[in-house]
């Protein structure tokens, strides 16, 4: 599991066992008969990130603003947030190895970065969190 599998596990995306699940294999038709056709595909239920982690924010006894920083944000998920971590997830992401070097750079671009890919995998992220 990556890094970021992990972040998608803690809100609840892609963990529907239903999709996991392998389809049924179908009898053989009888000759000349017409197959069934496929069930329409399941459409993606989104995900309140933001209630999720606005939730976890009011529980938490620290005052983590996700919103802005990769680091709050991985603590309200209780991920480690140390520097290594953060690199980790970084590369894994494809973070342009010239704000690697410079770990404010680089958690700027972790984090929008972070929330365009919680978005795009089915999480609900508000557009102007994601410009």
């Amino acid at each position: 599991m990556g890094f970021f599998s992990k972040i998608l596990a803690k809100l609840g995306i892609g963990t529907d066992k239903a999709e996991a699940a392998p389809a049924p294999t179908a009898a053989p038709a009888a000759p000349g008969a017409v197959p069934a056709a496929p069930p329409p595909p399941k459409p993606v239920a989104l995900v309140d990130v933001v209630a999720q982690l606005e939730q976890r924010a009011a529980a938490n006894p620290q005052k983590l603003n996700w919103r802005t920083s990769i680091v709050d944000l991985l603590k309200l998920l209780d991920i480690d947030s140390s520097l290594a971590a953060r690199k980790e997830l970084a590369t894994e992401l494809g973070c342009p190895a010239d704000l690697m070097g410079d770990s404010a750079k680089m958690n700027m671009w972790l984090h929008k970065t972070v929330l365009a890919q919680i978005a795009a995998n089915g999480g609900n992220v508000p557009k102007e969190l994601l410009d």
